[in-house]
């Protein structure tokens, strides 16, 4: 049924990327912060500039982890090490945070100015999921989640939400740490063996084998199918609706 085994009885649904077209946004914004960072960097150190990449530094320093843990991934990815600052720095300031701050600003602008789009094939799976008596969660390290799924009209699909404020509430570790979903299926009483996890990051991917969950979708929006199986997906598709009967 729906692509899974049967013994599944919950099915843990990244966000970004998975459920709405939020993640080029997201990649968008990682890039503008660190391509004016970078640029400032290699003026005042007097270092060649080169850009933040779009694709290997997304996927492997910053997809689908809190913000603060992607920004310190790529700095350190670069040699720069930077104060942790607090977290009311401005955005732009020259601390994690500040980073952190900025990126998070510009993507509440474009989600602002441009609204937010679900992928059309991830809400109809959810539909028949939940028809076939499925529990449904969402799981984003977004601190942004409630008004995303707001923005899309999907948040009446999910009947349990764990993001950045949850993480923080409960003290949970990000991805690839399996802790947020783990928390998801605690919330709706379900054991890993018994939950399936949809990632389209290779860190969520990491995070659903980690958790020895009983099924680990991987979703190729980007062309990085070896990748995500490499990582831990039992089956990628490139969109849900393809696990649709």
């Amino acid at each position: 049924m729906l692509g899974l085994p049967e013994n599944i009885t919950t099915c843990l649904f990244d966000m970004d990327g998975v459920i709405t077209q939020t993640a080029k946004v997201h990649d968008a914004a990682w890039k503008e912060m660190f391509d004016g960072f970078l640029q400032d960097w290699s003026k005042a150190h007097g270092e060649p500039f080169k850009p933040f990449d779009p694709v290997a530094d997304y996927d492997d320093y910053v997809d689908g982890k809190p913000r603060l843990e992607g920004t310190a991934s790529f700095l350190e990815s670069r040699g720069i090490k930077l104060p942790g600052g607090e977290e009311s720095d401005p955005p732009g300031k020259q601390t994690v945070y500040g980073l952190s701050n900025q990126k998070n600003a510009l993507v509440q602008q474009v989600i602002e100015r441009d609204g937010v789009q679900p992928y059309e094939g991830s809400v109809r799976y959810v539909h028949a999921a939940r028809q076939a008596g499925l529990r449904t969660a969402i799981v984003s390290s977004s601190a942004n989640t409630a008004a995303v799924l707001k923005a899309a009209g999907v948040e009446d699909l999910f009947e349990v939400r764990v993001d950045h404020q949850v993480a923080e509430e409960h003290h949970l570790k990000g991805k690839p740490a399996p802790d947020t979903f783990l928390q998801a299926a605690k919330m709706l009483g379900a054991d890993a063996a018994n939950a399936v996890v949809y990632e389209d990051a290779l860190a969520g991917v990491a995070a659903g084998r980690a958790g020895k969950f009983g099924f680990v979708i991987g979703v190729d929006r980007v062309g990085q199918a070896d990748q995500l199986h490499a990582h831990g997906a039992d089956v990628v598709v490139q969109d849900l609706a393809e696990l649709l009967p």
